[in-house]
């Protein structure tokens, strides 16, 4: 099917392959981290999106997930970071809609595998599972670009 759409010019975004990269967990504290807390755990994460180009119609995309909870700003009950990735064909797509699509449409694809990967570490680290809430990657996406101008127009005055 995919060969159809490529063939006939129709746009596609195909999913060859999609792997763990790395990932860790850490449960710095144990066993004291697994008692009884008084308090909610502050839960901090971090999303990064990273792509290179391996062939004309293939990208190589990285969707990076870091995060720790901890009780009263200091004490680390769990910590991980994952980069979870997938190589992506994407065929007969605009030139000035490509960035977009491999930046939002690509790791909107590889989120709930990464997901369900942090959930069953936290869980199989003695904690109830951390589900991370749906990441609006086109928001994302335009934070960075808005961030990219920014340094682009400091870099500007500054000459």
């Amino acid at each position: 099917m995919a060969e159809n759409a490529a063939n006939n010019g129709a746009p596609s975004l195909n999913a060859l392959a999609q792997y763990c990269k790395d990932f860790s967990f850490e449960n710095p504290n144990a066993p004291r981290s697994l008692q009884q807390q008084t308090e909610g755990p502050q839960i901090n994460l971090q999303v990064n999106v990273n792509a290179k180009q391996l062939a004309e119609a293939d990208f190589e995309i990285d969707l990076t997930l870091e995060g720790d909870a901890k009780i009263g700003g200091k004490d680390v009950l769990f910590a991980f970071e994952l980069t979870y990735s997938g190589v992506f064909r994407i065929q007969n797509i605009p030139q000035d809609q490509l960035h977009p699509v491999v930046m939002i449409e690509c790791p909107r694809l590889l989120f709930p595998f990464a997901r369900q990967m942090v959930a069953d570490a936290v869980r199989n680290g003695g904690f109830p599972p951390l589900y991370i809430d749906p990441i609006d990657f086109v928001a994302l996406y335009r934070q960075r670009a808005a961030e990219v101008q920014g340094q682009e127009n400091g870099a500007q005055t500054l000459s």
